[in-house]
Protein backbone atom coordinates (compact mmCIF):
# COMPACT_ATOMS: atom_id res chain seq x y z
CA UNK A 1 0.00 0.00 0.00
CA UNK A 2 2.73 2.34 1.06
CA UNK A 3 4.14 1.62 -2.32
CA UNK A 4 1.58 3.02 -4.22
CA UNK A 5 1.40 6.23 -1.84
CA UNK A 6 4.54 7.39 -3.51
CA UNK A 7 3.65 6.92 -6.85
CA UNK A 8 3.89 10.36 -8.87
CA UNK A 9 0.16 11.94 -9.17
CA UNK A 10 0.76 10.71 -13.14
CA UNK A 11 1.49 7.42 -12.68
CA UNK A 12 -1.48 6.51 -10.44
CA UNK A 13 -3.95 8.34 -12.91
CA UNK A 14 -2.25 6.51 -16.11
CA UNK A 15 -2.79 3.30 -13.97
CA UNK A 16 -6.18 4.05 -13.13
CA UNK A 17 -6.68 4.39 -17.16
CA UNK A 18 -4.95 0.58 -17.27
CA UNK A 19 -7.24 -1.35 -14.99
CA UNK A 20 -9.89 0.49 -16.71
CA UNK A 21 -8.71 -0.78 -19.88
CA UNK A 22 -8.81 -4.14 -18.38
CA UNK A 23 -11.79 -3.96 -16.97
CA UNK A 24 -14.35 -2.77 -19.23
CA UNK A 25 -12.40 -4.16 -22.16
CA UNK A 26 -10.05 -6.84 -21.29
CA UNK A 27 -12.66 -8.67 -19.24
CA UNK A 28 -16.19 -7.17 -20.24
CA UNK A 29 -15.72 -7.18 -23.77
CA UNK A 30 -12.85 -9.55 -24.70
CA UNK A 31 -13.31 -12.14 -22.52
CA UNK A 32 -16.23 -13.41 -25.23
CA UNK A 33 -13.29 -13.42 -27.85
CA UNK A 34 -11.65 -16.78 -26.09
CA UNK A 35 -14.87 -17.96 -24.21
CA UNK A 36 -17.09 -17.90 -27.83
CA UNK A 37 -15.69 -21.65 -28.94
CA UNK A 38 -16.08 -22.89 -25.27
CA UNK A 39 -19.97 -21.29 -25.08
CA UNK A 40 -20.18 -23.11 -28.59
CA UNK A 41 -19.10 -26.30 -27.42
CA UNK A 42 -21.11 -26.10 -24.64
CA UNK A 43 -24.47 -24.41 -25.37
CA UNK A 44 -26.34 -23.91 -28.25
CA UNK A 45 -24.38 -20.39 -30.01
CA UNK A 46 -23.99 -20.81 -33.44
CA UNK A 47 -21.70 -18.83 -35.62
CA UNK A 48 -24.66 -16.50 -36.81
CA UNK A 49 -25.96 -15.96 -33.04
CA UNK A 50 -21.84 -15.33 -32.15
CA UNK A 51 -21.64 -12.77 -34.48
CA UNK A 52 -25.02 -10.94 -33.33
CA UNK A 53 -23.94 -11.01 -30.01
CA UNK A 54 -20.81 -9.14 -30.93
CA UNK A 55 -22.72 -6.92 -32.98
CA UNK A 56 -24.90 -6.34 -30.37
CA UNK A 57 -21.77 -5.47 -28.20
CA UNK A 58 -20.68 -2.96 -30.55
CA UNK A 59 -24.20 -1.17 -30.29
CA UNK A 60 -23.66 -0.49 -26.95
CA UNK A 61 -20.11 0.94 -27.66
CA UNK A 62 -21.89 3.26 -30.23
CA UNK A 63 -24.35 4.57 -27.65
CA UNK A 64 -21.57 4.98 -25.16
CA UNK A 65 -20.02 7.10 -27.68
CA UNK A 66 -22.89 8.99 -28.44
CA UNK A 67 -23.45 9.94 -24.97
CA UNK A 68 -20.02 10.56 -24.46
CA UNK A 69 -19.84 13.01 -27.44
CA UNK A 70 -22.88 14.75 -25.88
CA UNK A 71 -21.67 15.49 -22.58
CA UNK A 72 -20.29 18.53 -21.84
CA UNK A 73 -19.40 18.75 -18.39
CA UNK A 74 -16.16 17.18 -17.10
CA UNK A 75 -17.94 16.71 -13.50
CA UNK A 76 -20.70 14.84 -15.24
CA UNK A 77 -18.33 13.09 -17.42
CA UNK A 78 -16.24 12.00 -14.75
CA UNK A 79 -19.78 10.15 -13.05
CA UNK A 80 -20.60 8.70 -16.44
CA UNK A 81 -17.05 7.03 -16.03
CA UNK A 82 -17.22 5.43 -12.55
CA UNK A 83 -21.18 4.24 -13.85
CA UNK A 84 -19.20 2.26 -16.98
CA UNK A 85 -16.93 0.95 -14.32
CA UNK A 86 -20.02 -0.79 -12.70
CA UNK A 87 -21.38 -1.67 -15.62
CA UNK A 88 -18.65 -3.87 -16.43
CA UNK A 89 -18.74 -5.60 -12.98
CA UNK A 90 -22.84 -6.87 -14.05
CA UNK A 91 -22.46 -7.15 -17.25
CA UNK A 92 -19.74 -9.65 -16.82
CA UNK A 93 -21.39 -11.44 -14.06
CA UNK A 94 -24.96 -11.16 -16.22
CA UNK A 95 -23.26 -13.68 -18.64
CA UNK A 96 -23.15 -15.99 -15.66
CA UNK A 97 -26.62 -15.92 -15.04
CA UNK A 98 -27.97 -18.10 -17.63
CA UNK A 99 -27.55 -19.07 -21.51
CA UNK A 100 -30.93 -17.71 -22.72
CA UNK A 101 -29.51 -15.64 -25.94
CA UNK A 102 -31.40 -12.38 -25.41
CA UNK A 103 -30.07 -12.26 -21.92
CA UNK A 104 -26.82 -12.64 -23.73
CA UNK A 105 -27.83 -9.70 -25.88
CA UNK A 106 -28.63 -7.81 -23.07
CA UNK A 107 -25.51 -7.99 -21.32
CA UNK A 108 -23.34 -7.78 -24.29
CA UNK A 109 -25.18 -4.48 -25.26
CA UNK A 110 -24.49 -3.29 -21.48
CA UNK A 111 -20.39 -4.44 -21.49
CA UNK A 112 -20.37 -2.24 -24.91
CA UNK A 113 -21.76 0.25 -23.20
CA UNK A 114 -19.26 -0.04 -20.28
CA UNK A 115 -16.29 -0.78 -22.73
CA UNK A 116 -16.83 3.39 -23.74
CA UNK A 117 -15.90 4.16 -20.48
CA UNK A 118 -12.41 3.06 -20.84
CA UNK A 119 -11.38 4.10 -24.38
CA UNK A 120 -13.38 7.38 -24.81
CA UNK A 121 -14.23 9.06 -21.16
CA UNK A 122 -11.10 7.89 -19.75
CA UNK A 123 -8.97 8.91 -22.39
CA UNK A 124 -10.54 12.33 -22.26
CA UNK A 125 -10.57 12.64 -18.56
CA UNK A 126 -6.56 11.30 -18.61
CA UNK A 127 -6.15 14.18 -20.98
CA UNK A 128 -7.70 16.57 -19.53
CA UNK A 129 -5.89 16.00 -16.63
CA UNK A 130 -2.22 15.50 -17.98
CA UNK A 131 -2.57 18.84 -19.71
CA UNK A 132 -4.30 20.80 -16.95
CA UNK A 133 -1.04 19.29 -14.79
CA UNK A 134 1.35 20.74 -18.13
CA UNK A 135 2.30 16.76 -18.28
CA UNK A 136 2.30 15.55 -21.90
CA UNK A 137 -0.42 14.63 -23.15
CA UNK A 138 0.39 11.31 -24.30
CA UNK A 139 -2.10 7.87 -23.60
CA UNK A 140 0.64 5.05 -24.78
CA UNK A 141 0.68 3.88 -20.88
CA UNK A 142 -3.20 4.17 -20.46
CA UNK A 143 -3.58 2.37 -23.78
CA UNK A 144 -1.26 -0.51 -23.20
CA UNK A 145 -4.27 -1.47 -20.54
CA UNK A 146 -6.20 -2.76 -23.47
CA UNK A 147 -3.47 -4.69 -24.64
CA UNK A 148 -3.10 -6.36 -21.23
CA UNK A 149 -6.64 -6.77 -21.00
CA UNK A 150 -6.48 -9.04 -24.50
CA UNK A 151 -3.60 -11.11 -22.63
CA UNK A 152 -5.41 -11.56 -19.18
CA UNK A 153 -8.67 -13.12 -21.05
CA UNK A 154 -6.67 -15.14 -23.06
CA UNK A 155 -4.31 -16.38 -19.84
CA UNK A 156 -7.40 -16.36 -18.01
CA UNK A 157 -9.57 -18.39 -20.16
CA UNK A 158 -6.50 -21.16 -21.18
CA UNK A 159 -6.02 -21.26 -17.06
CA UNK A 160 -10.12 -22.05 -16.25
CA UNK A 161 -10.20 -24.74 -19.36
CA UNK A 162 -7.27 -26.57 -17.41
CA UNK A 163 -9.19 -26.69 -14.37
CA UNK A 164 -11.98 -27.93 -16.18
CA UNK A 165 -14.44 -25.28 -15.30
CA UNK A 166 -16.92 -24.79 -17.58
CA UNK A 167 -18.40 -21.66 -19.65
CA UNK A 168 -20.72 -19.96 -16.94
CA UNK A 169 -18.09 -21.04 -13.76
CA UNK A 170 -15.97 -18.88 -16.24
CA UNK A 171 -17.81 -16.03 -17.04
CA UNK A 172 -18.03 -16.04 -12.54
CA UNK A 173 -14.20 -15.89 -12.35
CA UNK A 174 -14.12 -13.12 -14.87
CA UNK A 175 -16.96 -11.38 -12.42
CA UNK A 176 -14.61 -11.98 -9.45
CA UNK A 177 -11.27 -10.36 -11.77
CA UNK A 178 -13.68 -7.49 -12.19
CA UNK A 179 -14.59 -6.71 -8.90
CA UNK A 180 -11.06 -6.46 -7.84
CA UNK A 181 -9.96 -4.31 -11.09
CA UNK A 182 -12.69 -1.66 -10.05
CA UNK A 183 -11.05 -1.14 -7.09
CA UNK A 184 -8.02 1.00 -8.34
CA UNK A 185 -9.52 2.22 -11.52
CA UNK A 186 -11.97 4.28 -9.63
CA UNK A 187 -9.68 5.63 -6.61
CA UNK A 188 -7.04 6.32 -9.07
CA UNK A 189 -8.45 8.68 -11.09
CA UNK A 190 -9.13 11.78 -8.96
CA UNK A 191 -12.10 13.40 -9.45
CA UNK A 192 -11.83 16.66 -11.90
CA UNK A 193 -11.58 20.05 -9.56
CA UNK A 194 -13.82 22.78 -11.12
CA UNK A 195 -12.50 25.00 -13.69
CA UNK A 196 -10.27 27.03 -12.50
CA UNK A 197 -10.73 31.13 -13.06
CA UNK A 198 -7.71 33.13 -13.90
CA UNK A 199 -4.82 30.25 -13.52
CA UNK A 200 -1.28 31.51 -13.61
CA UNK A 201 0.17 30.79 -17.00
CA UNK A 202 -1.07 30.39 -20.69
CA UNK A 203 -4.30 29.34 -21.55
CA UNK A 204 -4.92 26.28 -23.84
CA UNK A 205 -4.29 27.20 -27.00
CA UNK A 206 -7.88 27.84 -28.91
CA UNK A 207 -9.00 24.83 -31.12
CA UNK A 208 -8.65 25.22 -34.87
CA UNK A 209 -11.61 23.01 -36.59
CA UNK A 210 -10.65 21.00 -38.89
CA UNK A 211 -11.37 21.22 -42.59
CA UNK A 212 -14.77 19.34 -43.88
CA UNK A 213 -12.16 16.97 -46.26
CA UNK A 214 -10.25 16.03 -43.27
CA UNK A 215 -13.05 15.04 -41.64
CA UNK A 216 -14.52 13.39 -44.68
CA UNK A 217 -12.05 11.43 -45.47
CA UNK A 218 -10.90 10.60 -41.95
CA UNK A 219 -14.22 9.56 -40.94
CA UNK A 220 -14.49 7.37 -43.95
CA UNK A 221 -11.12 5.60 -43.36
CA UNK A 222 -11.98 5.33 -39.54
CA UNK A 223 -14.93 3.61 -40.66
CA UNK A 224 -12.79 1.13 -42.77
CA UNK A 225 -10.84 0.66 -39.85
CA UNK A 226 -13.31 -0.33 -37.62
CA UNK A 227 -14.40 -2.93 -40.10
CA UNK A 228 -11.27 -4.33 -40.32
CA UNK A 229 -10.70 -4.56 -36.23
CA UNK A 230 -13.55 -6.30 -35.37
CA UNK A 231 -13.43 -9.17 -37.17
CA UNK A 232 -9.82 -10.78 -35.92
CA UNK A 233 -11.11 -9.28 -32.72
CA UNK A 234 -14.03 -11.30 -32.20
CA UNK A 235 -13.43 -14.54 -34.34
CA UNK A 236 -9.60 -15.24 -33.93
CA UNK A 237 -9.96 -17.75 -31.17
CA UNK A 238 -12.94 -19.49 -32.96
CA UNK A 239 -10.95 -19.30 -36.31
CA UNK A 240 -7.68 -20.92 -35.16
CA UNK A 241 -9.05 -23.49 -32.98
CA UNK A 242 -11.16 -24.90 -36.11
CA UNK A 243 -8.03 -26.00 -37.99
CA UNK A 244 -7.35 -29.54 -37.27
CA UNK A 245 -3.87 -29.08 -37.34
CA UNK A 246 -3.67 -25.41 -34.84
CA UNK A 247 -6.56 -26.81 -32.38
CA UNK A 248 -5.54 -25.61 -28.54
CA UNK A 249 -3.54 -22.70 -30.06
CA UNK A 250 -6.20 -20.27 -30.04
CA UNK A 251 -6.27 -18.67 -26.77
CA UNK A 252 -2.26 -18.55 -27.12
CA UNK A 253 -2.89 -16.68 -30.23
CA UNK A 254 -4.92 -14.02 -28.58
CA UNK A 255 -2.70 -13.43 -25.73
CA UNK A 256 0.06 -13.14 -27.99
CA UNK A 257 -2.80 -10.15 -29.98
CA UNK A 258 -2.20 -8.51 -26.48
CA UNK A 259 1.31 -9.10 -26.05
CA UNK A 260 1.77 -7.36 -29.41
CA UNK A 261 -0.98 -4.79 -28.53
CA UNK A 262 0.40 -3.66 -25.19
CA UNK A 263 3.24 -1.43 -26.20
CA UNK A 264 2.02 -0.99 -29.72
CA UNK A 265 1.02 2.81 -28.77
CA UNK A 266 4.04 4.06 -27.24
CA UNK A 267 5.81 2.51 -30.37
CA UNK A 268 3.43 4.19 -32.68
CA UNK A 269 4.04 7.35 -30.93
CA UNK A 270 7.76 6.99 -31.68
CA UNK A 271 7.02 6.59 -35.21
CA UNK A 272 4.45 9.80 -35.48
CA UNK A 273 7.16 11.76 -34.68
CA UNK A 274 9.67 10.92 -37.03
CA UNK A 275 6.58 10.10 -40.14
CA UNK A 276 3.90 12.24 -38.58
CA UNK A 277 0.46 11.26 -37.34
CA UNK A 278 -0.92 10.44 -41.18
CA UNK A 279 2.39 8.94 -41.85
CA UNK A 280 2.32 6.35 -39.33
CA UNK A 281 -1.53 6.04 -39.42
CA UNK A 282 -1.04 4.55 -43.12
CA UNK A 283 1.86 2.64 -42.51
CA UNK A 284 0.33 0.57 -39.09
CA UNK A 285 -3.24 0.45 -41.43
CA UNK A 286 -1.08 -1.09 -43.97
CA UNK A 287 0.36 -3.91 -41.77
CA UNK A 288 -2.37 -4.25 -40.44
CA UNK A 289 -4.20 -5.46 -43.81
CA UNK A 290 -1.32 -8.43 -43.96
CA UNK A 291 -2.50 -9.50 -40.48
CA UNK A 292 -6.04 -9.69 -41.03
CA UNK A 293 -5.50 -11.69 -44.34
CA UNK A 294 -2.77 -14.00 -43.32
CA UNK A 295 -5.62 -16.62 -41.73
CA UNK A 296 -7.52 -17.18 -45.16
CA UNK A 297 -3.95 -17.92 -47.09
CA UNK A 298 -2.39 -20.03 -44.41
CA UNK A 299 -2.64 -22.42 -41.68
CA UNK A 300 0.00 -23.10 -40.50
CA UNK A 301 1.27 -21.93 -36.73
CA UNK A 302 4.17 -19.62 -37.61
CA UNK A 303 1.61 -17.57 -40.64
CA UNK A 304 -1.02 -17.32 -37.59
CA UNK A 305 1.20 -16.07 -34.83
CA UNK A 306 2.72 -13.71 -37.59
CA UNK A 307 -1.04 -12.71 -38.25
CA UNK A 308 -1.53 -11.75 -34.42
CA UNK A 309 1.89 -10.23 -33.94
CA UNK A 310 1.18 -8.02 -37.40
CA UNK A 311 -3.06 -7.29 -35.81
CA UNK A 312 -1.90 -6.85 -32.36
CA UNK A 313 0.41 -4.58 -33.33
CA UNK A 314 -1.40 -2.14 -35.51
CA UNK A 315 -5.08 -1.84 -34.52
CA UNK A 316 -4.77 0.14 -30.93
CA UNK A 317 -1.67 2.19 -32.70
CA UNK A 318 -4.44 3.61 -34.88
CA UNK A 319 -6.80 3.96 -32.23
CA UNK A 320 -4.81 5.95 -29.90
CA UNK A 321 -2.93 7.70 -33.03
CA UNK A 322 -6.35 8.55 -34.00
CA UNK A 323 -7.58 9.88 -30.56
CA UNK A 324 -4.64 11.92 -30.10
CA UNK A 325 -5.26 13.79 -33.08
CA UNK A 326 -8.48 14.44 -31.57
CA UNK A 327 -7.05 16.02 -28.56
CA UNK A 328 -4.49 18.14 -30.75
CA UNK A 329 -7.48 19.57 -32.73
CA UNK A 330 -9.94 20.37 -29.48
CA UNK A 331 -7.40 20.28 -26.68
CA UNK A 332 -9.88 22.09 -24.47
CA UNK A 333 -12.87 19.39 -25.15
CA UNK A 334 -11.24 16.24 -26.62
CA UNK A 335 -14.19 13.92 -25.76
CA UNK A 336 -16.32 15.80 -28.91
CA UNK A 337 -14.51 14.84 -31.53
CA UNK A 338 -13.16 11.66 -30.20
CA UNK A 339 -16.68 10.28 -30.03
CA UNK A 340 -17.06 12.00 -34.03
CA UNK A 341 -14.30 9.29 -34.36
CA UNK A 342 -15.80 6.44 -32.85
CA UNK A 343 -19.11 6.60 -33.98
CA UNK A 344 -17.74 5.96 -37.56
CA UNK A 345 -15.44 2.97 -36.17
CA UNK A 346 -18.60 1.69 -34.02
CA UNK A 347 -20.67 1.58 -36.99
CA UNK A 348 -18.73 -0.69 -38.81
CA UNK A 349 -18.19 -2.63 -35.93
CA UNK A 350 -22.07 -3.23 -35.43
CA UNK A 351 -22.31 -4.26 -39.39
CA UNK A 352 -19.25 -6.66 -39.35
CA UNK A 353 -19.29 -9.49 -37.15
CA UNK A 354 -23.00 -9.79 -37.71
CA UNK A 355 -22.45 -10.37 -42.22
CA UNK A 356 -19.05 -12.68 -40.82
CA UNK A 357 -21.07 -14.76 -38.68
CA UNK A 358 -23.33 -15.51 -41.12
CA UNK A 359 -20.90 -15.68 -44.17
CA UNK A 360 -19.03 -18.59 -41.64
CA UNK A 361 -21.83 -20.02 -40.96
CA UNK A 362 -23.49 -20.40 -44.74
CA UNK A 363 -20.12 -21.25 -45.76
CA UNK A 364 -18.57 -23.21 -43.18
CA UNK A 365 -15.59 -20.55 -42.63
CA UNK A 366 -14.31 -17.53 -41.95
CA UNK A 367 -12.05 -16.90 -45.13
CA UNK A 368 -14.40 -14.30 -47.05
CA UNK A 369 -15.13 -12.22 -43.67
CA UNK A 370 -11.70 -11.95 -43.27
CA UNK A 371 -10.62 -11.19 -47.15
CA UNK A 372 -13.47 -8.67 -46.75
CA UNK A 373 -12.33 -6.96 -43.13
CA UNK A 374 -8.80 -7.08 -45.66
CA UNK A 375 -10.41 -5.21 -48.53
CA UNK A 376 -11.86 -2.67 -46.11
CA UNK A 377 -8.65 -1.26 -43.92
CA UNK A 378 -7.29 -1.35 -47.99
CA UNK A 379 -9.71 0.90 -48.81
CA UNK A 380 -9.14 3.31 -45.41
CA UNK A 381 -5.60 2.98 -46.08
CA UNK A 382 -5.73 5.11 -49.83
CA UNK A 383 -8.14 7.45 -48.22
CA UNK A 384 -5.54 8.43 -45.68
CA UNK A 385 -2.89 8.82 -47.96
CA UNK A 386 -5.62 10.73 -50.26
CA UNK A 387 -5.72 12.91 -47.15
CA UNK A 388 -2.51 13.15 -46.19
CA UNK A 389 -1.74 14.54 -50.13
CA UNK A 390 -4.72 17.06 -50.05
CA UNK A 391 -5.22 18.54 -46.55
CA UNK A 392 -3.75 21.67 -44.60
CA UNK A 393 -5.31 20.32 -41.25
CA UNK A 394 -3.50 16.41 -41.77
CA UNK A 395 -0.22 18.65 -42.85
CA UNK A 396 -0.06 20.66 -39.79
CA UNK A 397 -1.05 17.24 -37.19
CA UNK A 398 2.35 15.82 -38.78
CA UNK A 399 3.86 19.09 -38.52
CA UNK A 400 3.12 19.19 -34.82
CA UNK A 401 3.88 15.64 -34.46
CA UNK A 402 7.81 15.26 -35.83
CA UNK A 403 8.14 18.80 -33.51
CA UNK A 404 7.02 17.39 -30.71
CA UNK A 405 9.78 16.65 -27.74
CA UNK A 406 10.59 13.16 -26.62
CA UNK A 407 9.42 11.94 -23.01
Amino acid sequence: MATFDVLHPRYRVLLAGVFSQILCIGVARFAYTPLLPVMQQQTWLSDAQGGWLAALNYAGYMLGALVAASLHGIRLKDTLYRLTLLLAVLSTAGMALADHFWLWAGMRFVAGFSSSGAMLLASGLILHWLISHRQRGELGIHFAGLGLGILVAALAVELMLQLALDWQAQWWGFTLLAAGLLVPAWRWLPRPAKPMEGSGGSRPRQATPPTRTFMRLMLAAYFCAGYGYVISATFIVTIVEREPLLAGAGNWTFALVGLAAAPAVMVWDLVARRIGYLGALISAMALQVVGIVLPALTTSLAGVLLSAVLYGGTFLGCVSLVLTMAGRLYPQSPARLMGRMTLAYGAAQIVAPALTGMLAEATGHYDIGLWLAGGFVALGTVLLAWLRAVDQTAQRLDAEAKAAPAG
